[in-house]
């Protein structure tokens, strides 16, 4: 599986983005998918993660009720839409895959994006 993320930019605090994901390889609908993320001098974290049905959704507490993760498993996309963004939400975002959500979870990863960065200005 490749992953290829695409959305970030540049948004002032309070605004909103909309992080893509789009996944190569013909088994994406069998794979759990997450993003994760890396601010500057700071370890990457999780961030949230969706079971490959869609069906089940898991976030950090820091975005929970700010960020949304969906997929379209018909266009082997995950999305991560994100509001209400706060400047401690800027850093660099990475998509992830892994067949198993609860290893997802813990960071356990089989295939990272690129990533692509996420600035909120204050």
């Amino acid at each position: 599986v490749q992953l290829q993320a695409s959305g970030g930019g540049l948004v002032q605090a309070g605004g909103s983005l909309r992080l893509s994901c789009a996944a190569s390889g013909r088994t994406f609908s069998s794979y759990a998918m997450g993003w994760f993320r890396q601010a500057p001098g700071k370890e990457r974290e999780f961030v949230a993660v969706i079971s490959w049905s869609g069906g089940s959704t898991y976030y950090a507490d820091s975005v929970k009720g700010r960020f949304t993760i969906s997929r379209d498993n018909a266009k082997n996309t995950v999305y991560l839409q994100m509001n209400s963004l706060k400047p401690e939400d800027t850093a660099v975002y990475y998509c992830a895959a892994d067949q198993a959500f609860a290893r997802l979870r813990l960071g356990s990863v089989e295939y990272w994006g690129q990533g692509t960065q996420v600035t909120v200005s204050s």
